[in-house]
């Protein structure tokens, strides 16, 4: 089955949820319910909520803040991969004023028609949404001073291409400051080849060491994963019977295994690519 396909679908249908205010989206379906809660809940206070169309706030399918880590400046230039509805977008162009801008992609004609209507309600003019995929970034060679992303390269299916590709368009010395759910120790292969599960952003979550490595790999430096979050066995669980899976079988393996995090690393300044 083609990743790409179905994460593609499963986002569009979020966005359609809440452009006929049915409801928020969720980052796995319309089918998990209160589980999507353990993964999507209470990243944003009440102040960056208050700046922002509600519709926003409804879209947001990350498992973290990037915009909380990220030290933006006034001046530069933001990236977001996956910016889905926009709300980290649309918060860190507020950030970079006056002077900067922030840049939002996505794949998916819905999600980037919501944004765009929410940049409109927002009043936020150095905004820029663009149409495509994270492992083909359409962007110069070193034009982004900062790389943001919520819960999304854990979705892509050539992690390797996309460190590379967010290398590329870093300029020397440019950051790479996400947030994503990664994992520790090894992972039941039931769980890593259901697609759904792909889609519920668990399956695709790298390893915490591996996340490094891939890192590294594209030419990375200063690299830390923190953990933000550990997803309690009583949310695993619930998430995993909510996608149908025997949670019997589970019980005692999953404890601690999944992580929200908290992802830097820096391109050396002296990088000629």
């Amino acid at each position: 089955m083609d990743v790409k396909k179905v994460v593609k679908e499963q986002y569009g249908k979020a966005a359609l949820r809440v452009i006929s205010g049915a409801g928020s989206a969720s980052c796995c379906g319309s089918s998990c319910g209160a589980a999507a809660d353990m993964i999507t809940s209470n990243l944003y206070d009440s102040e960056q909520k208050g700046v922002l169309p509600e519709t926003a706030v409804q879209a947001s399918l990350g498992c973290g803040n990037p915009t909380a880590l990220a030290d933006l400046k006034p001046g530069e230039t933001v990236l977001d991969l996956g910016s889905g509805g926009g709300i980290d977008v649309l918060l860190s162009a507020r950030r970079v004023m006056p002077g900067g801008k922030a840049y939002g992609l996505d794949m998916t004609d819905e999600m980037l028609d919501l944004a765009r209507e929410n940049q409109k309600k927002a009043g936020v003019e150095n905004v820029e949404f663009l149409k495509g995929e994270i492992e083909n970034i359409p962007l110069p060679d070193k034009s982004v001073d900062v790389v943001i992303s919520n819960c999304v390269i854990n979705l892509s299916g050539d992690k390797d291409k996309v460190m590379r590709e967010t290398f590329r368009v870093l300029k020397p010395g440019g950051r790479f400051a996400i947030s994503d759910l990664v994992t520790r120790g090894e992972i039941l292969p039931e769980i890593r080849k259901s697609i759904l599960m792909w889609v519920g952003c668990v399956a695709g979550a790298l390893e915490e060491d591996e996340y490094r490595q891939k890192l590294a790999a594209a030419g990375f430096e200063n690299i830390e994963v923190e953990p933000t979050r550990i997803y309690r066995i009583q949310e695993v669980l619930a998430f995993l019977e909510r996608k149908g899976f025997r949670i019997d079988s589970f019980s005692g393996r999953t404890e601690g295994k999944f992580i929200s995090a908290f992802i830097r690393a820096r391109k050396p300044l002296n990088s000629r690519v």
